[in-house]
């Protein structure tokens, strides 16, 4: 008798939880939100809001496409699909796992690549500067010959730079082993297998000998302080890939040491450090970089032409 009256049990709640109340796509979106919301979850990984991680989840789960919520709004959910969608909900707002590892994907403009724990979420400031080949600062895409994305995780930047400059050979760099394996299925994807070399290498101890027009990273740069208090979703990435010593620039004072020997004349170096700015201007008062303007945010990515590094 336990057995029967676990099952009625069982799908007594069916009837009166989200499973049986919620029947619409909109019912399920203003769930997700509400959820999300009284969560507390933190948006730092390619969506703004509740609102916009609810549709990119709720989209990718239905395999709808991802641009087009309108004229599904009032589609109704079958049983099995409310199952999933509950799911993902779930793990989002309980788990506080980014919802890049739960579609295992990410996007940078219209660029989609493969993601998972054993890489970083892709998001760069480099993505929008690299859609113009980063004009000014470089005044011709097409005289570039060879670029290094150093610190190149999942490999987004290397790709978006194979895009940005069509003449360029590409090396993507990381010390982590299993990012470079996330790295080789997305330039794969991009069949650029060809114009794409990925390795492994400490900063440019992998590097010896080579010369680059352009060197580009996003290296970790997260200091102790603000690791011990991130949000809970960043603790689902590779401590390695946001952890930079105390005062997050361990990584960045070996960039800015090695760079000049892997640097053609007249190249350029160019780095991200998030809201690190005054950190790099105290720790570096005899460098006069230029800080770069995004849409995303000011003065998040310096950039120091060879003949402006220390030897």
């Amino acid at each position: 008798m336990s057995d029967l009256h676990d099952d009625s049990e069982h799908e007594h709640e069916h009837e009166h939880g989200p499973l049986g109340e919620l029947v619409t796509l909109r019912d399920w979106l203003r769930y997700a939100v509400t959820r999300f919301n009284g969560a507390g979850l933190f948006f730092g990984h390619g969506c703004g809001d509740a609102y916009d991680e609810a549709v990119w989840l709720l989209l990718h789960t239905l395999s709808l496409p991802l641009d087009r919520l309108e004229p599904f709004l009032d589609a109704c959910i079958t049983t099995g699909e409310r199952e999933s969608l509950f799911a993902v909900i779930e793990r989002r707002a309980a788990e506080r796992v980014p919802a890049a590892y739960i579609t295992g994907e990410a996007w940078l403009g219209d660029f989609r690549f493969q993601v998972d724990e054993r890489v970083i979420v892709p998001r760069s400031f480099f993505a929008e500067l690299l859609e113009d080949g980063f004009a000014p600062w470089i005044d011709d895409a097409e005289r570039v010959t060879s670029a290094l994305d150093l610190c190149t995780g999942s490999g987004c930047l290397a790709i978006l730079m194979a895009h940005a400059f069509p003449n360029a050979q590409i090396v993507g760099a990381d010390l982590s082993d299993e990012a470079l394996q996330v790295a080789r299925a997305n330039v794969s994807d991009y069949d650029l297998d060809d114009r794409v070399e990925l390795l492994k290498s400490d900063v440019f101890a992998g590097l010896a000998g080579r010369r680059f027009d352009l060197i580009i990273s996003n290296p970790p740069y997260v200091t102790a302080d603000a690791m011990a208090t991130l949000p809970p979703e960043y603790l689902h990435e590779p401590r390695m890939a946001l952890a930079a010593g105390e005062d997050g620039l361990d990584i960045v004072r070996r960039l800015l040491a090695g760079a000049k020997a892997h640097l053609n004349p007249g190249g350029m170096l160019a780095v991200e450090v998030g809201h690190n700015r005054y950190l790099v201007e105290e720790a570096f008062p005899d460098l006069s970089p230029v800080w770069l303007s995004a849409q995303g945010g000011d003065d998040m990515v310096f950039v120091l032409r060879a003949d402006e590094l220390p030897e």
